[in-house]
């Protein structure tokens, strides 16, 4: 049985992780466009690197919560046949004990090297324009993708929705793609679909099997129906 979950801010919310934004489009109280694309980047590249070092101190304040931990126990049972794939650029999948996750999105604690390309795990504040390790050249950035920008590894994505038996949204609004779509790719190829989720999204009518509710009682449910 292979099963591709895709998570996106509904998992994190009970951990204490703020939502990407609000009903007024704004990112805890900033212009999505002036610290989430390539174009508030450069007009204003000290609000984005003080934005993102906040973000990324803010996960020492914070801890996966039970619906991670039920996604690393279905792990630790099936193996590479479990694929997460999260929105979320936090790291509470990892801390909780899963390992086989792919960020389409990028991670806080990653940084991306504009001078030679390279990517590195990083903890540190960038706002003070450090170098980086490899090349020693000071034009980092958050490993983060923003609109306007690809997702990561989507033909590996694509290549998971299209072998899985079960295609599972967590916490997520539907309404930012190509994630969106993946219920419809993963249905056409023949996986059952299961939406868990606080609300009803976007895309809800597309999903064979839909269950509502906090992540923590929806997620960890599911998982022992699913193991039993």
């Amino acid at each position: 049985m292979r099963i591709v979950v895709l998570t996106g801010a509904g998992i994190s919310a009970e951990s204490g992780v703020a939502t990407f934004r609000d009903a007024d489009g704004l990112w805890e109280g900033h212009n999505v466009a002036e610290v989430a694309t390539p174009e508030g980047f450069a007009a204003d590249p000290d609000l984005v690197q003080r934005f993102y070092d906040e973000r990324r101190a803010s996960l020492a304040t914070v801890e996966p919560n039970a619906a991670h931990r039920a996604l690393a126990d279905l792990e630790s049972r099936l193996g590479d046949d479990l694929l997460i794939v999260t929105q979320n650029v936090d790291d509470l999948h990892e801390r909780a004990g899963s390992r086989n996750v792919i960020h389409m999105h990028g991670e806080l604690r990653s940084a991306w090297c504009l001078a030679c390309d390279d990517r590195f795990p990083w903890d540190a504040p960038m706002a003070t324009n450090p170098q980086c390790p490899g090349c020693a050249v000071p034009n980092l950035r958050p490993d983060i993708v923003w609109f306007g920008e690809i997702p990561y590894r989507m033909e590996e994505i694509q290549t998971a929705l299209l072998a899985a038996d079960i295609f599972v949204a967590i916490g997520t609004s539907g309404e930012v793609y190509p994630a969106a779509g993946f219920v419809a790719l993963a249905a056409q190829a023949g996986a059952r679909t299961v939406e868990l989720n606080l609300n009803a999204s976007r895309i809800t009518s597309a999903f064979d099997e839909v269950h509502a509710g906090p992540a923590t009682e929806v997620v960890t449910n599911w998982v022992a129906g699913l193991v039993k």
